[in-house]
């Protein structure tokens, strides 16, 4: 029976919350021209952005569950991640996919003896399949760099609303056992902020769009977003530690950034798949 939401003792807004911001634009304001810059190019740059990530991702996933992404048996599963993607880079989605469940497969029999064999496996389908759904959506020449914005600026919208609301109003929290930090206010408000976010992306790029067509896939973008937020949290909770990484000042590591997006991937690759090559993925 899932657990009712916990609405004792509300949180109230306190002004040290706001403590990390300075940090947190700081960071954003460096990295995400970078990050839409390769989005907006392609090609090659985008292709090494996605593999220096799943190297990051893999390195820090291994990294909380105690083992390194050099040597058994962390390294199974982080081999899998980074030719899984790499293959996708270079259009062998199929490939890399068969690599993903493969790499699964093979740390899951020679980890078994590790502690934490279990969380090692769940890492592979995590980080890869989140990589090579980012690099399958920008691959269509007509509707890909649309049907990657789409999820990326939802997720994007989604954290911040998320962070402002849920510091400005307080309240009820969320999930206090997985992360105490989130409410209920910063939920709705994070949800509302991803569907404002998916219909000015669709009114942009189309101009006449069915809205609540729109604002119903970005609501369903919105919500898994936010549970791979909570699963990652979950996954440092279970570690006992605050980050995944200490790669970004104010944000943690990169897991803890895209912690979101990978979850969210996948299901607008699978979106985009339904529509069909050169369709917007809410069509």
């Amino acid at each position: 029976m899932p657990a009712l939401p916990d609405f004792s003792p509300v949180s109230r807004p306190n002004p040290t919350q706001w403590n990390d911001l300075r940090k947190r634009v700081a960071s954003a304001a460096f990295l995400a021209p970078v990050v839409l810059l390769c989005i907006w190019y392609g090609g090659m740059p985008y292709k090494l952005m996605l593999i220096g990530g799943a190297v990051g991702l893999t390195w820090e996933w291994a990294s909380m569950c105690g083992a390194s992404a050099l040597r058994p048996p962390g390294v199974f599963g982080a081999a899998a991640v980074v030719l899984g993607t790499l293959a996708a880079a270079f259009g062998h989605v199929g490939i890399g996919l068969a690599i993903l469940g493969c790499g699964a497969a093979l740390t899951a029999l020679l980890a078994s003896g590790f502690a934490h064999w279990r969380a090692l496996v769940l890492g592979v389908p995590y980080a890869g399949m989140g990589t090579i759904a980012l690099l399958w959506l920008r691959a269509d020449p007509v509707a890909g760099l649309t049907n990657l914005l789409f999820p990326l600026l939802l997720v994007w919208a989604s954290d911040i609303g998320a962070y402002a609301t849920g510091r400005l109003l307080g309240g009820p929290k969320l999930a206090p056992r997985i992360s105490p930090g989130k409410t209920w206010a910063g939920a709705f408000g994070g949800l509302a902020a991803a569907v404002g976010a998916g219909i000015l992306v669709a009114f942009v790029s189309q101009g006449a769009v069915q809205p609540w067509r729109v604002a119903a896939i970005a609501a369903a973008l919105g919500i898994v977003a936010q549970a791979g937020d909570l699963l990652e949290s979950l996954i440092k909770r279970h570690f006992g530690v605050k980050d995944s990484g200490h790669l970004i000042p104010g944000h943690g590591g990169l897991l803890d950034r895209v912690d979101a997006l990978l979850s969210a991937a996948p299901v607008a690759a699978l979106l985009a798949l339904w529509a069909g090559p050169g369709v917007v993925l809410w069509q």
